[in-house]
């Protein structure tokens, strides 16, 4: 997005979930309810969960992926709902969406199936579980689960059975009980992965062998089918970095000429590597954007050590500092929040600068996180309320033209937009910057939209205003509202 198109509206995504959401089967239906008021917010896209089966049933999360034809349609694994509602509300609440003028992504996960309905024995080959490339002694027979006939849905959609044939590996022998990394017989692990733990193809449950052309065209099959039953506008893509990389350089552009529309795409590659993914987009041919991890661990370790640490390095080794364009910056999401093994939570006070800087520059897609506007009840986690709103409208209606930086302190870092707004973090100490908004405001009259400082800032001919921020706080400065 060019930052001097205004009439172009800035793009602001929302997860629209947490991990600890209640399993009472209604986010669905919330959508369809606050759908508007995201609209009014300034949110244009929603990131929904796995709106598919879950082998929890309607306590599943959804990353398990049991049946991805079932979206709450059928008796299956103790519950007809998915955690999140029915077929039907799932549908609904895209259309609300959609009639709000909002787009959807729907959270895909292929990597693996969890929930099997029946066992095969197999001859396999024990891994070590920190070098999946290194066998524990030889050959061995497992009884593995690997059969998924989906008995509940009757062949509706798919007849396809899932069995060993599709898989190169599993985690469990039920002859031994004993849970370990199990390579099939038959079958490598793919080499086009993520090279942690010798080689992270495996990642849970049953994986998938992507090598197998009959796997590759039921997913192509079921990605066409879910595009026509949902209308969704994109996708999240879970667990990028255990799938071949090849897989989704032939499978987008085929869902994509399928739908004839663009279909964003973001991945989720937990790494804190800026080279590692800059590497994989280039493997995707540019075709999807990534998560900005790295920027994630720099906001956390700032809000840690803020006295400690240099702010304006915040963006170094980045994705949205060398390729913003393929760059989904967030706070914090379901796997880094309280309580998750990849807790990496952003500390409380330095909520509203990680928000600023993700939604007020020119650079990034930003994704807000449900827990911040809704809270985490179940971890006593308060919603950011008013404030998270406030930087949401600011991004709607100032959050355009050209942008300056003023990167004076180590402590305190400080930008304006030529719309007419001026930001000014500080970590440590009191701070005013001189910063440049404009001579068309030459004369107005600039005030603190988060209302952490209370100055009255006037614009001096040049364009020019002296603005002040309070010791580790954030402010950011608009026009005064006339009455």
């Amino acid at each position: 997005m060019s930052e001097n198109h205004e009439f172009i509206r800035n793009g602001t995504m929302i997860q629209y979930f947490e991990w600890y959401l209640p399993d009472d089967g209604s986010l669905w239906k919330k959508v369809s309810r606050e759908a508007a008021k995201l609209a009014d917010a300034g949110i244009t896209a929603l990131w929904l969960p796995p709106a598919f089966k879950g082998p929890g049933g309607i306590h599943d999360v959804g990353y398990g992926a049991y049946d991805l034809y079932d979206l709450g349609e059928f008796n299956q694994k103790g519950s007809i709902p998915t955690k999140y509602g029915t077929r039907r509300e799932y549908t609904d609440a895209i259309r609300a969406c959609h009639k709000a003028g909002m787009q959807v992504y729907a959270d895909i996960v292929v990597d693996h199936k969890i929930g099997a309905d029946g066992t095969e024995e197999v001859e396999a080959f024990e891994c070590a579980g920190n070098n999946r490339e290194e066998e524990l002694g030889g050959e061995i027979k497992i009884r593995a689960y690997t059969i998924f006939n989906f008995l509940g849905r009757h062949g509706k959609y798919s007849s396809f059975t899932w069995d060993s044939s599709c898989f190169d590996g599993v985690d469990y022998d039920d002859y031994t009980k004993k849970n370990s990394v199990y390579l099939l017989k038959g079958h490598t692990w793919q080499h086009n992965v993520d090279t942690e733990n010798g080689n992270f193809d495996y990642l849970m449950g049953a994986d998938l062998d992507f090598s197998v052309p009959k796997v590759i065209k039921e997913l192509t099959d079921w990605g066409k089918w879910y595009l026509d039953t949902t209308d969704i506008d994109g996708f999240r893509l879970d667990a990028v970095k255990h799938i071949d990389a090849g897989i989704y350089r032939d499978w987008l552009p085929a869902m994509r000429s399928y739908a004839k529309r663009e279909l964003f795409t973001v991945g989720e590659y937990w790494s804190n590597d800026l080279n590692t993914l800059r590497n994989y987009i280039c493997e995707v041919n540019g075709d999807m954007s990534l998560f900005d991890v790295p920027l994630h661990f720099n906001l956390q370790r700032i809000s840690l050590n803020g006295e400690g640490e240099d702010l304006r390095r915040v963006f170094d080794n980045t994705l949205t500092s060398v390729d913003p364009t393929h760059a989904v910056t967030f706070v914090d999401n379901h796997d880094t929040e309280p309580g998750q093994a990849l807790c990496s939570w952003v500390g409380g006070w330095f909520r509203e600068h990680a928000y600023a800087l993700i939604l007020l520059r020119q650079s990034g897609y930003p994704c807000v996180f449900y827990g911040d506007l809704y809270g985490i009840p179940s971890r006593n986690i308060n919603p950011m309320g008013e404030s998270l709103l406030t930087l949401l409208r600011l991004r709607r209606d100032y959050a355009y033209g050209w942008q300056h930086d003023y990167w004076n302190d180590a402590h305190c870092i400080g930008w304006t937009r030529e719309k007419g707004l001026a930001a000014i973090l500080s970590t440590m100490g009191e701070h005013t910057f001189s910063m440049y908004v404009g001579e068309v405001f030459s004369g107005s009259t600039f005030v603190d939209a988060l209302g952490n400082n209370d100055s009255r800032i006037v614009i001096h001919p040049d364009g020019t205003g002296d603005f002040p921020v309070h010791a580790g706080q954030a402010s950011v400065y608009v026009p005064e509202a006339k009455p």
